[in-house]
């Protein structure tokens, strides 16, 4: 067995967490994996991998290593299928993170797709509104919403989500419509606070060109996008909420869009990852089937204020 395959092996074990999941996804002996780590172990001269009786995890120069060999058999692919490209499969573990309700509402349900096309491909899908640091959680691609705070990643824009002003049928037979910007020291709004820099965003619209902003009164704060739109539900206030999100409460009328002429600016949205070489044939198809999943997305509030 040549080193590239031994580091192979060791990449599969340490991304499954398992001896035995790694063989299964090898379709090898689990002997031979185990084999194949100790010849590796014995070639490098140290301990890579802590095993117990249920798990396996890297120790720190396991971890180190573990990054070399992520380098090294990405290259080896890439220059294995360099003219093959079209008919070398994808395969191995791919840990992904984005914001909860993109995941829930729209990853989620098209995974099987996704699987299906590339059957030798295990997502690990991370829901969640807080930041992730990708070297740190081990994560391969972070797809965010909103300006760039991270330096040194590599950003892929996937495009412009639109976003709209929405309040309950409760709230607005409770404090009236808002008509204009003027209208809104007059009203409530369920604050939101970043969970890039915990500052409870203000309200933005756009007039004469310009992005205007206000800082408006509301008994309610939250940290997450499901509890922004809960609240807005319960009457508790207005919101400005990305346009697909709400798409179905639209259509039930359990929400209502409100001032459909000053929206706020749209939010960038972009995929994230490290370094190019860090850039796998699995993470290149994930990244087109994704923007091609979200394109929708970024039309969908355009459509519906022209129809």
């Amino acid at each position: 067995m040549d080193r590239i395959d031994l580091f192979r092996i060791f990449l599969r074990v340490v991304e499954s967490g398992s001896f035995s999941r790694a063989a299964d996804t090898l379709n090898m002996p689990r002997s031979s994996v185990s084999t194949a780590i100790q010849a590796l172990e014995s070639r490098v001269g140290a301990r890579l991998l802590s095993r117990t009786t249920r798990t396996v995890s890297t120790t720190a120069d396991g971890r180190a290593f573990y990054d070399v060999c992520l380098r090294l058999v990405a290259d080896v692919e890439e220059a294995e299928g360099l003219f093959r490209r079209d008919k070398a499969a994808p395969r191995g573990v791919l840990r992904v993170d984005m914001p909860g309700r993109i995941g829930r509402l729209i990853v989620a349900p098209a995974l099987p797709d996704f699987l299906e096309r590339y059957p030798e491909i295990d997502v690990e899908l991370g829901v969640t509104d807080r930041p992730v640091n990708l070297v740190e959680d081990g994560i391969d691609c972070v797809l965010r919403i909103g300006p760039l705070q991270d330096s040194g990643l590599i950003a892929r824009k996937v495009g412009e989500l639109a976003l709209i002003n929405v309040a309950s049928p409760a709230y607005l037979a409770r404090y009236g419509t808002p008509a204009t910007p003027q209208d809104l020291p007059h009203h409530l709004a369920v604050g939101y606070a970043s969970a890039f820099s915990g500052r409870v965003e203000e309200w933005e619209w756009q007039e004469g060109g310009e992005l205007r902003t206000c800082t408006m009164a509301g008994r309610v704060t939250v940290n997450s996008a499901e509890a922004l739109i809960a609240c807005c539900l319960a009457g508790l206030g207005m919101i400005q909420v990305p346009a697909y999100d709400v798409q179905q409460q639209l259509r039930a009328g359990e929400l209502v869009e409100v001032l459909p002429e000053w929206r706020a600016e749209p939010m960038p949205m972009t995929l994230l990852y490290q370094h190019r070489r860090h850039f796998s044939h699995r993470l290149q198809v994930f990244a087109d089937w994704l923007c091609a999943l979200l394109e929708p997305c970024l039309h969908e509030a355009g459509e519906r204020r022209s129809a």
